[in-house]
């Protein structure tokens, strides 16, 4: 487990870049990460202005130990070649890029983003329909390239496929399950899609919750609202840090020294638990500090 791993990440907020206030409340929020925006959230007549306000920001910083991500545009729009050569002059924590169809578009962001810092991470927007059955192969990229987070763009792909967005997101559960699964065997973050009830707070509850059982690390937001219950969903429980210590106790006692298999509580537990359990508690040290 490393400690990039081990960082939590329930909550990522997408701020317009654009907007000097919210730059500045971004340094007082209970966020895990931070995403400056210079995409969807910024107009065309705006995006040079957002790129060095985003690139000020960074070289300021002031983000504690928030997490700082920022959002380019495309390397097919007039903007994004500009926005990754200043973003990666700036040395935020990731850089994230929308709609990559496959393993191509990885490669050309990597090497835009060559003259980044080595701490400087890839992630990407999973947001189109041609990259839905290359999810593996994209993931793969992670082993020779910046590449280390996958984000889940469900609103682009909505419209895509002209699915609906309704709660319980039926038409999208085979994309959330394939898209973890594919983060999961090449080490990538995961993080779910934003939900558009930014006023109902039990509805996004829900989505979060959702997203939860669906494995993925924490939420994209749009509102300051969704931090609080984001968070709460996505922090380890009490009953899970219980068992964790239970379990690394248990591991720890002299009579199970170099057994990868012992009986807690009357069940069954393997290594796998035992590294289950000390990525919760490092969380949890990580979210107390």
């Amino acid at each position: 487990m490393t400690a990039a791993s081990a960082r939590p990440r329930r909550s990522a907020l997408y701020l317009p870049a654009s907007n000097a206030k919210a730059l500045a409340k971004a340094r007082t929020l209970p966020v895990d990460t931070v995403i400056l925006d210079l995409e969807d959230s910024v107009a065309p007549d705006g995006k040079v202005e957002a790129r060095a306000m985003a690139v000020a920001a960074v070289g300021e910083g002031g983000f504690g130990r928030r997490e700082v991500v920022v959002r380019a545009n495309g390397l097919n729009t007039p903007w994004g070649a500009h926005d990754l050569a200043a973003i990666a002059a700036s040395g935020p924590d990731a850089v994230l890029v929308p709609k990559i169809e496959g393993v191509e578009d990885i490669r050309a962001y990597n090497a835009a983003l060559a003259a980044a810092p080595a701490q400087t991470r890839l992630w990407v927007m999973i947001e189109t329909c041609a990259v839905l059955p290359r999810l593996h192969d994209v993931a793969a990229c992670a082993a020779d390239s910046r590449l280390a987070g996958f984000v889940l763009g469900t609103n682009d792909l909505a419209k895509e496929m002209r699915a609906q967005l309704l709660p319980g997101r039926v038409p999208f559960q085979p994309v959330l399950t394939m898209a973890v699964a594919a983060a999961r065997a090449h080490g990538l973050v995961v993080l779910d899609g934003v939900c558009n009830e930014f006023r109902d707070l039990a509805a996004f509850t829900a989505e979060a919750q959702q997203g939860l059982l669906f494995g993925f690390d924490g939420k994209t937001l749009i509102h300051p609202d969704q931090i609080e219950p984001c968070n709460a969903v996505f922090s380890p429980s009490a009953a899970e840090l219980d068992w964790a210590e239970r379990v690394v106790a248990a591991f720890a006692a002299p009579e199970h020294a170099g057994k990868g298999v012992i009986k807690l509580d009357g069940k069954m537990v393997e290594l796998l638990h035992l590294d289950q359990a000390r990525r919760l508690l490092a969380i949890a040290e990580q979210i107390a500090a």
